[in-house]
Formats: structure tokens, sequence, C-alpha cells
């Protein structure tokens, strides 16, 4: 009688780390799907504002070539989260540029177009921040899951294995030299 009580808390145990790594697994997929859409979101107004802003910023053109280089890429299917993370990187780091090059043209900057723009772009980078940051929580969660015991052990058996948390790239992390875009 006592082995079966024994088995049965066993059993119990391990369906309730089963079902502690799934719910965990999903969230970061579910958020992810969140993440995914605002960055989508973003990405549908990345043409609006190039084509405001490119009869004005010849000298930019570069820079707006690649943005369009990124979004095309990032709409593509099957677009692993890695990559996606990456050109949300890159991405961000790009739209920081435009926006401070706006600066440098007035009739560009008191174009309705480009302040209704830039006021979206600054709601949907704060809803990214947001998602961001549910994000890394959830796959914070996830991680220790996989990684403390006694639930690594069936992580394991379940080929579980790490998610890489949204960084801040290196570029983002310096500090911005505001004289320097007062002398431009």
């Amino acid at each position: 009688m006592t082995v079966w009580i024994i088995l049965g808390v066993v059993g119990l145990v391990l369906v309730m780390m089963y079902n502690t790594l799934i719910s965990r697994k999903n969230q970061v997929e579910n958020i992810f799907g969140s993440v995914d859409a605002v960055l989508k979101k973003r990405f549908d107004l990345i043409p609006n504002l190039i084509a405001s802003v490119q009869q004005y910023m010849t000298h930019e053109k570069e820079l707006l070539e690649k943005i369009t280089q990124w979004r095309s890429s990032a709409m593509k299917p099957n677009i692993s989260d890695e990559k996606k993370i990456d050109l949300d990187n890159k991405m961000s780091a790009a739209l920081g540029s435009i926006m401070v090059a706006v600066e440098n043209y007035p009739d560009l900057k008191a174009n309705k177009n480009i302040m209704h723009l830039q006021r979206t772009l600054t709601e949907v980078e704060a809803q990214i921040s947001a998602a961001r940051r549910a994000y890394n929580q959830a796959v914070t969660d996830y991680n220790n899951s996989i990684e403390m015991f006694p639930t690594n052990i069936m992580a394991n058996m379940l080929h579980f294995t790490r998610k890489a948390v949204f960084e801040t790239a290196e570029a983002e992390r310096k500090n911005v030299n505001v004289k320097e875009l007062f002398n431009s």
C-alpha cells in the first residue's frame, strides 16, 4: 500500500514538473509572438517613414536602403527567432540615426506626416520595449526551469535548450555625445 502511495506521489511530482516546463516553454513562445506582432507593426511603419524622408535625406540614402533590406528580411516566413532579434537590434540603431538626422532638416521636422510618424514610431518603440521586458522575463523563467534541479533532468530528456534574451546592441549602450548632435 505504501509503495502505491510513494509511486503516486512520484508520479504527481513528475506530472507537475512536466506541466511547469511545458507551461514556461509555451509562455516564451506566446510572448515572442507578441514581440513579433509589435515588430511587424514597426516594419509596416518603415515604408511610410522612408517615403516621407527620402526626398530630404539624399546623403542618408545608404542607411534608408539598409533599413528597407532589413525590413524585407524580417518579413520573410520561417525566419529564426535569433535572426529576428538581430534584425531588431540593427533596426533600432538605424531608426535612432534617422530620427537624429531628421533634426537636421527644419522643413522635414515641421512636416505633419513626419511628426505623426515620429509619434507613432515612439509609441511602437515603447510597446517593443515593454514586450521585450515581458519576453526576457519569460525566457529567464524558462531558462531557470530547464537548468535548475530537478526539472533540469526532465528538460534534458525533452531536449529543451536555452533561449536567448533580447539584449541591447553595444552601440546603443554608449553615451550620446550631445555636443556632437548640436554641431552637426
